[in-house]
């Protein structure tokens, strides 16, 4: 079964319908093994992230055309990492006046009486990234770093009293 371009992996959409959160990676001036973790929505297809002022930030998003989006588990595991084309939301367009009321009712923690799709219209950026393509294959082995080497020894053992006996006379 091969999917359109319009068409998400289920996969990569059942994962995202139910983050919250994702990481993301191989943004520009970013390097490779560093992801930034953000709150996030999936929408009509796509998930969308607000960063700026008063929001998450995330260096290199506003610039990026492409990056690499993973979801975990509720255990913490890695569900799924795709590719994802990145784009800009135009503050007052058709897109903008229906992502924006769904996107600040996700957001957590809001000033009951701020107007938040102003605020972001002025001041933040709020990204659209599409899938890309096909997921990447998951790793057979740990990606854990070896633990690095150390001087350090084994703590000796201590000899164990639980209390003094009176000597006797």
């Amino acid at each position: 079964m091969t999917n359109s371009p319009e068409e998400p992996v289920p996969l990569i959409v059942e994962a995202m319908r139910k983050a919250s959160v994702a990481w993301l990676a191989d943004l520009p001036g970013r390097p490779a093994a560093r992801a930034s973790t953000v709150w996030c929505a999936w929408l009509d297809g796509a998930l969308y992230v607000v960063s700026g002022p008063g929001e998450q930030s995330v260096p290199g998003l506003a610039d990026a055309e492409a990056c690499t989006v993973s979801a975990r588990g509720d255990t913490g595991g890695r569900i799924v990492t795709w590719p994802a084309t990145v784009g800009r939301v135009e503050p007052g367009g058709e897109e903008w006046e229906r992502v924006v009321p769904q996107l600040a009712a996700k957001r957590l923690n809001l000033p009951a009486d701020e107007d938040t799709g102003a605020r972001w219209a002025t001041e933040c950026v709020v990204s659209r990234l599409v899938p890309a393509g096909s997921p990447a294959p998951l790793p057979d082995g740990s990606l854990a770093a070896p633990a690095p080497a150390t001087p350090a020894a084994r703590r000796t053992a201590t000899p164990f009293h639980l209390h003094r006996t009176p000597r006797r006379r």
